[in-house]
């Protein structure tokens, strides 16, 4: 399936997947971005995708961010919609500094990867009563319940 992108810097490449067995593809920064310990930022990702129909683009961290740079989603990941694809829908990566210190984000560095998940809609069956018993709530399959 070929989805449309478009560069924001056609100088900076296009991203890609580093394996033939990788599931996501790395994105890099636009910009060099400094954050400040305990804050949040954006770093701009150069692209804008239009997702396919019946799929998102979630942004998520690589799994090395963390440890080399002290960095993570602020919110987990990040969702990208296939109706946000318009001349400004840059795709920007939230981060959060975890770290004690100033963390730089270099243009060009690879900062989040992207993964396209199918995805499906439903419509709610509202009743008065679940048919299956309860599990314990929170931490019940773990013993903690």
């Amino acid at each position: 399936m070929k989805v449309k992108i478009k560069r924001i810097d056609a100088s900076l490449p296009l991203p890609v997947y580093e394996t033939g067995g990788s599931v996501g593809f790395d994105m890099i920064a636009r910009e060099n971005v400094e954050v400040e310990p305990g804050k949040i930022a954006m770093v701009p990702a150069n692209v804008i995708v239009e997702v396919p129909v019946g799929y998102m683009l979630v942004v998520a961290s690589r799994s090395s961010t963390p440890l080399k740079k002290g960095l993570l989603p602020p919110h987990g990941f990040g969702i990208i919609d296939h109706d946000y694809c318009g001349p400004a829908d840059e795709i920007r990566v939230l981060v959060y500094n975890f770290s004690g210190v100033a963390v730089k984000v270099e243009r060009g560095e690879k900062i989040a990867q992207g993964v396209f998940v199918k995805i499906d809609k439903f419509e709610w069956e509202e009743v008065e009563e679940m048919s299956s018993e309860s599990r314990g709530g929170f931490g019940s399959t773990g013993g903690m319940g």
